[in-house]
């Protein structure tokens, strides 16, 4: 019997020290593993989960047997993981945000390249011409200073085009990416569920998952994601408000394509089963490098393109309504010195084609202008005009009635009518820079003079005086010239009235005793001149309103368009030119601000959840390297135990011979 006994405690520690060194073996390679993959990007740290074999009853108790290794398992927490999701996708948004919007914000804000300089040398020239209006010199100065003006309003809006141009191309890469990264987590999906299948769902394909998660968390860094696990192993991959991009092994594409109305436009749309596109509304496109590129094109890059037209449009249209109120060197009323403002609507893509309609955009009351675009729809009955910026709308049973209604600063026409279900997006301040040139080159033609003239004759024996007066409109211009278009003022002491005769005619009230400091009148048919009397004119003093045949000198128009340089013409005439250019440049700059500021709140977000998260999944050497030593250790042990058992059975053998 002892022999007997013997054996069995000979292989008993011979099976333990095999089950202990095949443990020491499995140890030393997942350590090795962990060792190997420290800098692989979405690696997990693995450990080993060792469990006692089930003991052996024996006359002397349970006896053990040994040990098993019940699973490699990796390191990681759902949560954690989580958050380094949600801080990534924030992130990424920001630092695309903030690089985008450093180059509209160095643009803008510099002093040799931005249009704050263009604009001020352009007013100093007006002003050297009011100073000498006769000289060729300051004319060709004017002249040279608009083209310089214009230029630069349209190098701005080339530059801003760029920006556009190259947020379209990054948002197709993206959407590549998006698409690429889908498929590799569909095929990664069809991996796992297999794996996990071939060990009845116990064991885990710990480094699939990992892969797994590092393309999710690329694919986070394009847009925020979410995720739904299932039983099998699947991980359902959702973008927007629940589109989905991977379902089990299947993987859905999104495709870049042009907008409805501008097809210059990129937009994101969701590729159907069915062959057939949805676009996706770009606010629910949030996070990530794709988001940031959506919102600062909406919310930054398109208003400050707007807003810059609406300076070009404001400028060009408040100088050329004044200086068509002047009078040339040949003695001409002023005609356009900028090109007319340029506004337009264009017609979306799936309007109807039996009868193409076209909409007309006709510039209106420029302090009324805003910085956003619209979208003009006509539903059979009513047209709707909403304006993009705040989804304000209103409507009306004809396309003249919901301009009125709006009261946006322009006015629309079409022609012929639109059909049931056309749109059209109206862009009434996008082309103002791109289109602004000046439209004289002759310097004769800068209207320096007003075309109206007053004077005292010189048989006067009162102190009154007239102004030399100004005209508000060309209507009734130009006078005729002297005698028989002039216009004389006869003062009758007696009844304090001037006798007006040519011109409107009648009498104008006047009593030197009340008056004699200023007094204005206005003759709406000739121009709408105004012109003010002082003084105490004596009985029968006459003053007379004239052509101004000989204005050569005459800077009364220059001074009034050096007016406009500081004239609160826009924004509900609270602004100037140069007031809104500041505040645009002021928005972008304080938004480009906020942006880098956010940004590197979320990094320093970002770096605390990826330590924690670390923390859990990481690799530490150090530990790694203890881990080693006592691995080998146990292996060392392991063998020695196996050694001594095979001594032991040996020596049993021995006995029994």
């Amino acid at each position: 019997m002892i022999p007997l006994r013997g054996s069995k405690m000979g292989l008993s520690a011979l099976n333990i020290g095999i089950s202990g060194l095949n443990a020491a073996q499995i140890g030393l390679a997942t350590t090795s593993h962990n060792i190997a993959n420290a800098s692989t990007p979405g690696y997990s740290r693995q450990t080993v989960v060792q469990t006692t074999v089930d003991p052996q009853f024996s006359g002397s108790g349970y006896m053990g047997r040994g040990v098993a290794v019940q699973d490699v398992r990796r390191s990681y927490s759902d949560f954690l993981s989580a958050q380094v999701l949600a801080a990534d996708a924030r992130s990424n948004e920001l630092t695309t945000y903030s690089s985008q919007i450093s180059q509209l914000d160095s643009l803008l804000a510099d002093t040799q390249a931005g249009l704050s300089p263009a604009l001020s040398s352009f007013f100093s020239a007006v002003q050297d011409l009011s100073a000498n209006p006769s000289s060729g010199a300051a004319r060709q100065s004017l002249i040279s200073s608009g083209n310089a003006l214009a230029a630069r309003f349209n190098a701005l809006d080339s530059r801003m085009a760029e920006i556009n141009d190259n947020i379209s191309h990054e948002i197709s890469r993206s959407v590549d990416s998006i698409n690429t990264l889908a498929a590799q987590i569909a095929d990664l999906n069809t991996r796992i569920v297999a794996a996990q299948a071939g060990s009845a769902g116990v064991r885990l394909p710990n480094d699939l998952l990992d892969q797994r998660d590092e393309l999710i968390g690329q694919l986070n860094q394009q847009v925020r994601v979410t995720t739904l696990k299932e039983d099998n192993g699947n991980l359902n991959v959702f973008i927007g408000n629940g589109q989905p991009m991977v379902v089990g092994s299947s993987a859905f594409n999104l495709v870049a394509v042009g907008g409805l109305e501008d097809v210059t436009r990129t937009e994101v749309a969701y590729a159907n089963s069915n062959g057939t596109t949805t676009r996706l509304q770009e606010g629910l496109l949030s996070g990530g490098s794709l988001g940031a590129l959506l919102s600062f094109r909406t919310e930054t890059l398109e208003p400050a393109r707007n807003s810059l037209g609406r300076v070009a449009v404001g400028l060009a249209d408040s100088f050329n309504d004044q200086h068509q109120l002047g009078q040339d060197l040949l003695g001409n009323l002023g005609g356009l010195f900028f090109a007319a403002p340029s506004l337009r609507a264009v017609a979306g893509t799936t309007n109807s084609s039996a009868a193409a309609a076209q909409v007309s955009v006709t510039l209106g009351s420029v302090d009324k202008l805003t910085t956003s675009d619209y979208r003009l729809s006509y539903d059979g009955t009513n047209y709707t005009l909403l304006r993009l910026s705040d989804s304000t709308s209103w409507s009306a049973a004809t396309l003249s009635g919901v301009a009125t209604a709006a009261d946006q600063g322009f006015t629309l026409s079409q022609s012929p009518a639109m059909a049931s279900g056309d749109t059209f997006l109206v862009q009434p301040t996008r082309l103002g820079a791109a289109n602004m040139r000046v439209a004289i080159t002759d310097p004769r033609l800068v209207a320096a003079a007003t075309p109206v003239r007053t004077a005292s004759t010189s048989s006067n024996t009162g102190t009154g005086a007239i102004s030399a007066g100004s005209v508000s409109t060309t209507t009734g211009l130009p006078m005729a010239a002297s005698p028989g278009g002039d216009i004389t003022l006869t003062f009758n002491s007696a009844l304090n009235q001037f006798t007006v005769t040519g011109g409107p005619g009648g009498t104008l009230a006047y009593n030197p005793a009340t008056d004699s400091a200023g007094k204005t009148f206005n003759f709406a048919t000739v121009g709408g001149f105004s012109f003010t009397m002082t003084g105490t004119p004596a009985n029968g003093d006459t003053f007379v309103i004239q052509a101004n045949a000989s204005g050569v000198g005459d800077n009364r128009n220059a001074l009034a368009l050096g007016g406009l340089q500081t004239a609160k013409i826009l924004a509900g005439s609270t602004a100037g030119l140069q007031t809104a250019y500041s505040q645009l440049v002021s928005d972008v700059g304080n938004k480009a601000r906020e942006v880098q500021v956010t940004g590197k709140a979320q990094e320093t977000l970002l770096s605390s959840a990826k330590s924690a998260r670390d923390s859990v999944s990481g690799v530490n050497l150090d530990d790694e390297a203890a881990n080693l030593l006592r691995y080998q250790q146990a292996y060392q042990a392991s063998a020695k135990t196996i050694q001594i058992a095979e001594q032991v059975f040996q020596s049993i053998l021995a006995l029994g011979n």
